[in-house]
């Protein structure tokens, strides 16, 4: 990893992972940024090799950034780092393309030896993020055919919706009516035995969707 940036609104916390990734990462070039708007600006002028990105930020999110890089097509690693662990947040980001979930308390040493797993192909993720990963599978995990039970409609609206849009704006982005959209989410919800938009993120990452809009009829 020779150029590392770091999406932090916290000076304090900026600092201590700018010193975690000297550990992991000494010989790195490392930019930090506080808000969604600098991060723009160094993402628009060069490529990094990794980010790690925080959450909650003064003009944004973290997820926000996400998406603008796999919008791009970007092969940056993209490492979550944050001290919010709640399961919407968590299956929003990894749906948005996140390959790495750290909390930030855990002591930096163990951060810094994540973090150097990267290169070896092993995802940066607490061992409480990878208990909660494992444990909405075994509860919330369908069957190997049941995303073919989707119809090409259904898989768009559920792509959309694990993506964070509202009804109205997957409507928009579809040509089609709030009730309409309404009506498909009732549909997935009981096609995939789930009961939340987190769970439909979880599941749209699972089954790989990206989505692609289709010309409107």
């Amino acid at each position: 990893m020779k150029d590392i940036l770091i999406v932090e609104d916290s000076g304090d916390s900026r600092l201590w992972l700018h010193n975690i990734v000297q550990g992991a990462f000494a010989d790195a070039r490392v930019d930090l940024v506080a808000n969604m708007r600098e991060a723009r600006a160094k993402l628009a002028a060069r490529h990094y090799d990794l980010a790690l990105i925080d959450i909650r930020l003064p003009d944004g999110t973290g997820v926000d950034i996400l998406r603008i890089l796999r919008g791009r097509g970007a092969q940056t690693v993209c490492v979550v780092t944050t001290a919010i662990s709640d399961d919407t947040t968590v299956v929003a980001a990894l749906a948005a393309g996140a390959d790495g979930y750290l909390l930030k308390d855990q002591p930096a040493p163990i951060l810094s030896f994540q973090l150097t797993q990267i290169s070896a192909g092993i995802p940066a993720l607490s061992p409480a993020i990878a208990r909660r990963i494992m444990e909405h599978f075994h509860l919330t995990g369908p069957s190997g055919t049941t995303d073919q039970k989707l119809t090409r409609r259904e898989t768009d609206v559920l792509m959309l919706i694990a993506r964070g849009l509202r009804n109205t704006e997957v409507a928009e982005t579809l040509g089609l009516a709030p009730s309409t959209v309404a009506g498909y989410i009732k549909s997935i919800y009981r096609k995939l035995g789930i009961c939340s938009r987190a769970e439909a993120a979880w599941h749209a990452t699972r089954m790989g969707l990206t989505f692609a809009p289709r010309e409107r009829r």
